[in-house]
C-alpha cells in the first residue's frame, strides 16, 4: 500500500501542475471572449427640488454590461472644475440609474462623471456632465398640505380669539375637576386650613410645568378673593421665581396684594423623594383642606397622594406623565387626563386669547379626525375595488 500512495503522490506533482496551467488558460480565453464593459451614458446632473440647496440628481443610463451582469456598481464622482480632476461622491449598486449627491456646494457649478464598475474593480467613464447648480427653494411643494393646515389652524385661532372678545359664549367641555376648585378654596376657608399646590418635579421648559403655572394664577386668585393661605413648594428654582411673580399679580388683580406673603412659595429641593419627604412634612403638619397636583410628575406621585389621601385632603391632580394617571385616578378625587391640563387655565380664566387657542386646536384636530375617516374610507372602497385605485391616486398620493 505504501508503494500505490508513493506513485500517486509523484504522480499528482506532474498531474497538477498541468491542470491548473489548462484552467487559467481557459479562464483567459474565456475573458478574451467576453465583450468589453462599456460606460455608462446620457449622465444627467440637476437640482433636487424642494430641498435647502445642499443636493444634486445624479442620473445616467445603465451600461450595457449591467444586464449581462458584468456590473457591480456604478461610481460617481463630482468636481468644480474638470480639467483639476474628479472626486468621489458615492455609489450605486448595478440596476440603478440615478444617484443624490447629498454634500454637493450650495451656489456653485459642479459637474460629474460615472464609471461602470466590474467584480474585479475595474472602471469604465462616462463623458462629463453638463454643470448643475444645488439651490435652495423657497417653499417645498410637498408640503403644501403642512401649509394648509397651517393657514387654517392661524384662521380659525384669529376668529375664535375675537369672537371670545366680542363676548360670545364659547363651548368648553365640562371638566369636573376645576369646577370643583371654587368648592374646594371655600372648603378651606371654612376649616380655616391652607391650599397646597403642587407643580411637579419638572423645570419651567417642560410644556406641563408651563400649564401648572398657569393655573396656578387662576388658582390663586380664588385663595385672594377667599383670604385664604397657599403654601407652594417648589423643587426647581427657577420655577420658584416664576411661580413668586404669578402669585403675586394674581393678589394684586383681585386688590389685596398686602395679603400675599412670599415665604408661602419657597424653594424645597432639586432631590425628587428629598421633595417627596419635605412636602409630606407639609402635609402632616399643614394638614391642607385642598391639595392640587399639576405638571409633570413621576414615581413620587403616589407617595404624595397616598399622604394626601390620609390627611383628609381633597385631591385634585393634572399631569401628562401617561405612567402617573392611574396613581392619581385612584388616590385623588379628581383627574385631569392629559389635554385637560392644558385647557385648564382657558377653563378657569375664561381669558379671550387662551379660549381662542383652544378653539382653534380643537377645530384642527376635529379637521384632521374627518380627514383620517374620510381616507379611511376611500381605501376600504378601493380594497374592495368599489373605487379605482387610478382614480385615488393624484388625490392622495404625491411624489
Amino acid at each position: 500500500m505504501g508503494l500505490v500512495a508513493g506513485v500517486v503522490s509523484v504522480a499528482a506533482l506532474f498531474v497538477c501542475p498541468v491542470a491548473a496551467i489548462a484552467q487559467e488558460e481557459v479562464e483567459a480565453a474565456f475573458a478574451d471572449s467576453l465583450p468589453p464593459l462599456g460606460p455608462p451614458t446620457a449622465v444627467t446632473a440637476t437640482d433636487t427640488p424642494n430641498d435647502r440647496g445642499n443636493s444634486i440628481n445624479v442620473t445616467w443610463e445603465l451600461s450595457d454590461g449591467d444586464e449581462a451582469g458584468m456590473v457591480t456598481s456604478y461610481r460617481v464622482y463630482r468636481s468644480a472644475h474638470p480639467e483639476t480632476g474628479f472626486v468621489f461622491a458615492g455609489r450605486a449598486w448595478a440596476g440603478n440609474a440615478e444617484y443624490r449627491d447629498g454634500a454637493a456646494p450650495e451656489n456653485e457649478p459642479t459637474y460629474y462623471r460615472v464609471s461602470a464598475t466590474d467584480a474585479a474593480g475595474a472602471e469604465s467613464f462616462s463623458a462629463t456632465s453638463d454643470p448643475a447648480v444645488a439651490l435652495p427653494q423657497w417653499f417645498n411643494h410637498e408640503r403644501i398640505n403642512v401649509m394648509i393646515a397651517a393657514i387654517i389652524f392661524v384662521v380659525a385661532i384669529v376668529f375664535f380669539v375675537a369672537a371670545a372678545r366680542r363676548g360670545k359664549d364659547l363651548f368648553i367641555r365640562r371638566l369636573p375637576g376645576l369646577d370643583e376648585v371654587d368648592n374646594a378654596v371655600g372648603r378651606a376657608t371654612e376649616m380655616g386650613k391652607p391650599i397646597l399646590y403642587i407643580s411637579g418635579l419638572s423645570t419651567v421648559s417642560d410644556v406641563a410645568t408651563i400649564a401648572a403655572i398657569n393655573i396656578l394664577g387662576e388658582v390663586a386668585k380664588k385663595t385672594a378673593e377667599y383670604n385664604t393661605r397657599l403654601i407652594v413648594p417648589c423643587a426647581d428654582p427657577i420655577v420658584m421665581a416664576v411661580e413668586q411673580e404669578v402669585v403675586k399679580e394674581a393678589y394684586a388683580k383681585v386688590g389685596r396684594p398686602e395679603s400675599y406673603n412670599e415665604d408661602d412659595v419657597f424653594y424645597l429641593t432639586r432631590s425628587q423623594f428629598a421633595y417627596v419627604a419635605g412636602v409630606n412634612g407639609i402635609m402632616v403638619r399643614q394638614r391642607p383642606a385642598t391639595i392640587l397636583y399639576m405638571g409633570m410628575f413621576y414615581a413620587e406621585s403616589l407617595v404624595l397622594a397616598e399622604t394626601g389621601s390620609s390627611v383628609g385632603s381633597i385631591q385634585i391632580a393634572g399631569t401628562d406623565a401617561v405612567t402617573q394617571l392611574p396613581f392619581f385616578i385612584t388616590s385623588c378625587d379628581y383627574t385631569l387626563i392629559g389635554e385637560e391640563l392644558y385647557a385648564a387655565s382657558a377653563y378657569l380664566s375664561r381669558e379671550p386669547v387662551l379660549l381662542g387657542g383652544l378653539k382653534g386646536q380643537d377645530t384642527l384636530k376635529m379637521l384632521i379626525a374627518v380627514g383620517i375617516i374620510i381616507a379611511t374610507v376611500v381605501a376600504t372602497l378601493v380594497a374592495v375595488g368599489a373605487i379605482p385605485y387610478d382614480f385615488v391616486t393624484p388625490l392622495f398620493i404625491t411624489h
